[in-house]
């Protein structure tokens, strides 16, 4: 439930409603805004009695939380979540682009492929350390060196990095490199690995289950904001269907649904969504239209050359025409594309 007090209600006030919500051994958000005080309630709320909260002094009123998503809820927080990262407010109103290889591969090719996508106006670098694949016999990453590349490609660029982190052992170590923590299909609901990164309090970016509804992906999200991270990013980056054309089916359906339940930001993947390179610039101009916050896209120089999902990933020139082409559509639905950070 929430707990909207009065404003100018006293400290004492509100000390007695988180009291009484801690005697059921319910958690609690305090959000003080600058006119009211907003005390959510996690937790089984049954055994409090709303009639009785709602006559103790200094509440307004409380409005019950009916999504199985508490923290994540609109009810819960009817503002967008904004996320700093580096120079960039995520979820700010401003597009933000991420972009970089699938897998990290060598330090000459994720510094040749950072400088080239920060030219064409990425604002973050994105590359695979530790990658998941589905046979074991395939490039399985390279480990801390490639997070140790990443972080030289940052300095080298000044572009925050974003990578996959795949147990909840590594969580500690890819913290020391990475700036978004990301969560792929396969882990949304390793729920060890879910408590790990909220116990962090890092940025993370959560990506959509092959096979999941948005409210199981949304219960996901809510074991991250548990621990009291909130800064967390929804990627919708396809479903499996019966449709065999592409790799995956993208759900642009996902990007308002999420907007109207959600206060997270919402990133799209147009490069998994697809799985080929030739629909990857269709898709992305349609999330952006239809209100993402963010792009997540594989690009590569040479993508024949790839050891990881180089059939789906863009080259440079065709990456940097697609960003000129978003610019439009932004301004079309009344949003801008972030400006590139000046390089550190």
């Amino acid at each position: 439930m929430i707990v909207i007090m009065k404003p100018h209600a006293t400290m004492a006030e509100k000390a007695a409603i988180i009291a009484r919500a801690e005697e059921h051994n319910c958690k609690i958000h305090l959000s003080d805004g600058s006119e009211r005080t907003i005390i959510g309630v996690i937790g089984n709320v049954r055994p409090i009695d709303r009639d009785q909260v709602e006559r103790m002094p200094g509440v307004e009123r409380v409005v019950p939380i009916l999504k199985p998503f508490k923290v994540a809820s609109r009810e819960f927080k009817p503002n967008n979540t904004i996320i700093p990262v580096g120079n960039y407010d995520i979820g700010g109103g401003e597009l933000v682009i991420m972009a970089g290889p699938c897998a990290v591969e060598s330090r000459s090719q994720i510094l040749e492929t950072a400088q080239a996508v920060k030219e064409a106006g990425a604002h973050m670098l994105r590359g695979g350390a530790f990658k998941p694949r589905s046979s074991p016999y395939s490039f399985q990453g390279l480990g801390e060196q490639g997070l140790k590349y990443l972080a030289e490609a940052r300095e080298l660029t000044g572009m925050p990095i974003i990578t996959e982190v795949m147990e909840p052992a590594l969580v500690p170590m890819i913290c020391e490199y990475a700036d978004i923590l990301q969560i792929g299909a396969r882990n949304m609901q390793n729920f060890a690995l879910l408590h790990a990164v909220g116990k962090s309090h890092h940025p993370v970016m959560l990506k959509r289950g092959m096979s999941s509804l948005v409210e199981e992906w949304l219960m996901s999200a809510e074991y991250i904001l548990s621990h009291g991270n909130t800064k967390v990013m929804m990627c919708e980056r396809g479903i499996r269907t019966i449709e065999t054309s592409t790799r995956f089916t993208f759900d642009v359906n996902a990007i308002p649904v999420l907007k109207q339940w959600t206060h997270l930001p919402v990133i799209a993947d147009p490069s998994h969504g697809t799985g080929k390179w030739e629909f990857v610039a269709a898709i992305a101009r349609a999330a952006v239209a239809a209100g993402a916050d963010g792009l997540i896209i594989e690009v590569h120089p040479r993508p024949d050359e790839a050891m990881s999902d180089g059939v789906q990933s863009l080259k440079p020139e065709r990456f940097a025409r697609l960003v000129q082409e978003i610019k439009g559509i932004a301004a079309a639905i009344g949003m801008t594309v972030a400006e590139t950070a000046v390089s550190a």
